[in-house]
């Protein structure tokens, strides 16, 4: 026999999401490869979308006739050009922290490995 399946509410599909975003989010901030694949993507966006906007698109995005569609554009730009940066300096704030962790490694590694002459 089969257990009656449990009905969700929608604020535990919301929560469900929520998880799924917060745990997506950690797995691609904590992998370096995937971190800057990310930054990569999000440049490329970041630059296609200047470039449509300041060539082909100039029509659709003017600011006198449709100032929503021009000021949505625009933020989204932004934001794709905020988010590469905050990725940029996370991603630098870890590179130096792993080169300070080796190089105190190093330097216990060589410490131990000196002979102590204390006669």
């Amino acid at each position: 026999m089969r257990a009656p399946r449990e009905e969700t509410s929608p604020n535990e599909k919301k929560l469900h999401l929520a998880s799924f975003a917060i745990h997506a989010t950690r797995g691609l901030l904590r992998d370096r490869q995937m971190r800057r694949k990310t930054m990569l993507v999000l440049t490329l966006a970041a630059l296609v979308l200047l470039f449509s906007g300041a060539t082909f698109l100039t029509s659709v995005l003017d600011p006198q006739t449709r100032p929503g569609w021009f000021i949505f554009y625009w933020l989204i730009c932004a934001w794709l050009t905020f988010t590469v940066v905050m990725l940029a300096v996370f991603d630098l704030l870890l590179v130096r922290a792993e080169e300070r962790r080796e190089r105190r490694q190093l330097a216990q590694k060589l410490a131990a490995a000196q002979p102590n002459d204390h006669a």
